[in-house]
């Protein structure tokens, strides 16, 4: 049986594109978040990409969850943020038989609904309970229940800022109790070589989801984005440790974007910073843990070391 607890709808989801639309496009550089990647196409894409050759984290973590659930503790209830459609996550839910309910919060309620559909078929017996919601806003109506562990998988912890990072840590310290669990996934440091292929794959997939932002916000809010006329980015920043997608544009143009009264113009060559994937050494993940209130109790990685996975307790 499957509930679902909506905290967000299309109005609140147009009203937080808009404010970031204005507060990233006024901004100099000018950026945008990556989260507006994801309409129907950009998963599609998200999907595609998992699947190429050059993306290596998605196969990496997804080895050592295949090589280590077993050996997680005993837990009655599983959270998971940033589900999407919880592919990887089944690994975890045919690992941990004491497990009795599993919850699940995206901005999606589309992709939530489709992997309940399936989770329900392979697990009749476990209580699913989805939550529409924004994993850096809504935290706090995440439900109560005993002995739980959130799941956060991906690297998409490596989307935030230091400063982010720190305060969504707190803030998952803030939901457990003292001694529950959080896994965290995190991609780790290596070199350009593998990394930049990895944001900027040889089929242009990578590319054309980067694009998708203009997309959306050409749909969604009116806009006369020009996608094809700019050019996909992905740079390695040594001194930050993380990838930079970047959309550069090819040529001099004028945007208009008319729900939020916007005109502005690019220079050929400026860019638009869409998103930072910052990559992670051990002793920081675990001092970042530390400092929003957990204890490592495991570190382990796939065994050519591209991708870690903690396992830390609530202290």
């Amino acid at each position: 049986m499957t509930t679902t607890d909506v905290y967000l709808d299309d109005a609140y989801i147009e009203r937080s594109l808009r404010a970031d639309v204005v507060a990233g496009l006024t901004a100099d550089p000018k950026w945008l978040p990556p989260k507006w990647f994801y309409d129907a196409r950009g998963s599609e894409l998200f999907e595609l990409i998992t699947e190429l050759p050059e993306y290596y984290p998605y196969r990496a973590e997804r080895s050592i969850l295949s090589a280590r659930a077993g050996s997680l503790p005993p837990v009655r209830t599983l959270i998971e943020l940033g589900s999407g459609y919880s592919t990887k996550t089944r690994l975890l839910l045919d690992a941990l038989g004491t497990l009795e309910t599993y919850v699940a919060m995206d901005i999606s309620a589309s992709a939530l609904a489709a992997a309940a559909t399936q989770i329900e078929a392979g697990h009749p017996a476990l209580r699913v309970h989805n939550v529409v919601g924004d994993f850096g806003r809504h935290l706090g109506h995440l439900p109560d229940g005993p002995d739980r562990m959130v799941v956060f998988l991906g690297g998409t912890i490596g989307n935030l800022e230091p400063a982010e990072r720190a305060k969504f840590l707190a803030a998952i310290r803030e939901v457990l109790h003292p001694g529950e669990h959080l896994l965290l996934g995190t991609d780790l440091v290596k070199s350009p070589r593998v990394l930049v292929p990895a944001y900027d794959d040889a089929r242009g997939v990578t590319a054309d989801f980067n694009r998708n932002v203009l997309r959306v916000i050409n749909g969604s809010l009116g806009a006369d984005f020009d996608v094809d006329g700019f050019s996909h980015q992905a740079l390695w920043d040594d001194r930050n440790e993380w990838i930079e997608m970047r959309l550069r544009a090819r040529w001099p143009m004028r945007v208009t974007i008319p729900a939020v009264d916007l005109v502005f113009e690019l220079g050929t060559g400026e860019e638009i910073r869409t998103e930072i994937s910052a990559k992670f050494r051990r002793e920081g993940a675990e001092k970042e843990l530390a400092e929003a209130g957990f204890s490592l109790d495991q570190w382990w990685t796939d065994p050519e070391g591209r991708f870690g996975l903690s396992l830390a307790s609530a202290v």
